[in-house]
This record gives C-alpha cells, structure tokens and sequence, in this order.
C-alpha cells in the first residue's frame, strides 16, 4: 500500500481524534509538533495549565497526555498508517512526552487499532446514574484485555471489594471538601453557561449528586448553590474497575493513559458508558490503600461502568502543530476555539 501523505487535512483529523481525549478536570495538559522529516506527531505536557493541589506530580497530567496518544494511535490507524510510538523520546527534553511516528501499513495488514476510531467521537464522560443492569461478563473481558494490551492491568471487583474501593473514594471526597485549597481549585475549574472558554467542565456537565450516597461523584462546586445538580438515586450495585500499574513512574503513567482511553473506547463500542473516579489517587494513604494486597501495584485511576444516558459533552480548544525546524522551538499551542467534544 502507498503510504499517504501527511497533509493538512491528515494532521486535523489526527488532532481533532487526540483532544477528544478525557482529562483531569479538562485541563487538556497537551501541545502538538509536527516534525515532517519523520513523519512524526510529537505530544508535549503544558505546564500552563497545571493542578497543583490535584496533582503536584503531574501524574493525572501523564496519564491524560497518554490518552490523547493513544486516541492519535487510532486515528493514525484509521487513515492507514501503522502508529510507531516512542515514549519519552528526548532525556533532554523532559517535557517531550511521546513521538508517533506515522509508518507504513504492516505487511499482515493494518492495525485493528482503527476499528475504535468512530468510539472517539462518541464517548463522552457520564455523571448521570446508570440502570443497574450488568455490563456482560465478555464485554468486561474485552475491557481487561484492552487495557493488558497496553501494559497496564483493570481488575473488576466483586460486591464487597467494589464497596471498599468506593468507601475509600468516599473518604477521598470528604477531604476534598474540607480542605478549602483543594476546593477553591477545582472551582476555578468549573465554567458557567455561556462563558467563553474552551476549558474546564460546564456546570450543565456535571450530572447529579446520589441520593443515596453511595457513589461519591466529585462535587466542584464545593458550597455554592448550583441548581444544577439535583441529588437522584444512582444505581444500587455499582460496577467498578482499578486500572493500575505495576510500577509507577513517568512512562508507566503514560501507559496508563493510553490503556484508560483503550478501556473507555472498547465500552463505548459496546454501548457502555463510563464516568473516572479520581479522588482517592489524590491521597497517598488512600492510593495505597485502594490497590490492597496486591504487590506491586500503583493504582491509576478508578472508572465506574454501566448503562444509561450520554454525559453531557465538554468543550476543547481546537489543536494545530506547524512543522518543527531541526533545532526545534516550542511546538505550537491549541489555539482558542471551543469544540464540542467529552
């Protein structure tokens, strides 16, 4: 097969696919180069949109910096190139987070990758309550085996270990609500109807509060008096899964990311909507705690599954990348137009 050429309209799709990508608070924590002289997309952190209470080690960063990778990966399959990635490709650049190198199709044809490019536009984050109805035991199987695939392990609890987890998360929220620093910066995280901004979660996104509550939904909006949120009863036999590594440092966190957007991909194309729990990895006791016995084990990221309405979409500032001369400045930045995406 021709190898095709990277041009204008290749380099939107491949980015449109990468900032559909979710991130922690939607922060989009990601900047593009293109370097045409190997045909490669480069992925930079922006350290311009940082969570300091959040995430002072900018693991949520890595791990949404990795979704967006793996949602080029797709893309790229999808247009008909085999995705060749390198993770951390420059000790002297440690912001340089990944290379997709846009190869030709393997000889034993292309990539399976590229059957979940249509879940991309589709999977959205859903805050709301789901019916209760049991995702199917292969359709979890698919789930645990996209994430194997890219290094990482999901392990989905029974009734017991799925209340300890969300006892856990529980307790996560509850600190999170008392500690005023924490709260005031996931409030400026929260965007109002009709303001212009192509970043952070719109208040007509955040879904309901549990009536019950049994399952802790992170709460932005701290004490402000948001009719927004009504508190309804969510589904009473939740399901879960831990998504976590085996060891923990930078790229083991990109791994993650990649394997949390295979997860969430392979459940969108089977019509299974999914919302991320975060707040316990926020906690080192309570991360710890949240991985058990197992060892080693670095828990990631907690992701509540099931069926029911769409989430509500979030907006993303719209990406472009100019080619990257040898001595390579800064990649260009998303610019500032809102799509609706998440």
């Amino acid at each position: 097969m021709q190898t095709r050429e990277v041009d204008a309209t290749a380099v939107r799709s491949l980015l449109a696919a990468a900032v559909a990508a979710p991130s922690i608070h939607n922060t989009q924590p990601w900047r593009f180069g293109l370097d045409p002289d190997s045909r490669s997309v480069e992925v930079w952190a922006d350290r311009g949109r940082p969570l300091p209470m959040t995430d002072p080690d900018l693991r949520a960063q890595h791990l949404s910096v990795g979704a967006a990778v793996f949602n080029l990966r797709v893309a790229a399959a999808h247009l008909g190139w085999e995705p060749i990635v390198g993770l951390l490709p420059a000790a002297d650049d440690p912001d340089l987070l990944a290379r997709v190198q846009l190869a030709r199709p393997a000889a034993n044809g292309p990539s399976t990758l590229g059957g979940l490019y249509e879940a991309i536009e589709r999977r959205h984050t859903s805050r709301m309550p789901f019916t209760g109805r049991p995702v199917p035991e292969p359709v979890v199987s698919q789930m645990i085996t996209a994430a194997r695939a890219e290094g990482a392990r999901l392990d989905v609890p029974d009734i017991m270990g799925t209340r300890r987890l969300l006892q856990l998360t529980q307790a996560a929220e509850a600190r999170n609500a008392s500690h005023s620093a924490r709260t005031a910066e996931a409030r400026t995280r929260l965007t109002a109807p009709g303001r212009d901004t192509p970043y952070g979660i719109p208040v007509t996104a955040l879904g309901a509060r549990d009536a019950s509550g049994r399952i802790p939904m992170r709460d932005f909006t701290g004490r402000l008096p948001v009719p927004y949120l009504p508190a309804l009863h969510f589904e009473r036999h939740a399901q879960v899964a831990l998504l976590w590594t085996s060891w923990d440092q930078r790229e083991d966190w990109l791994r993650a990311g990649q394997a949390l957007q295979r997860v969430l991909l392979t459940a969108t194309v089977h019509g299974v909507r999914t919302s991320m729990l975060h707040q316990a990895m926020e906690w080192l006791d309570l991360r710890a705690a949240m991985g058990g016995s197992r060892q080693p084990c670095s828990p990631q990221l907690l992701i509540r599954f099931g069926y029911g309405p769409e989430g509500g979409r979030t907006p993303r500032a719209a990406a472009h990348a100019t080619p990257r001369p040898a001595l390579g400045p800064e990649p260009a930045a998303s610019d500032a137009r809102a799509v609706p995406s998440d």
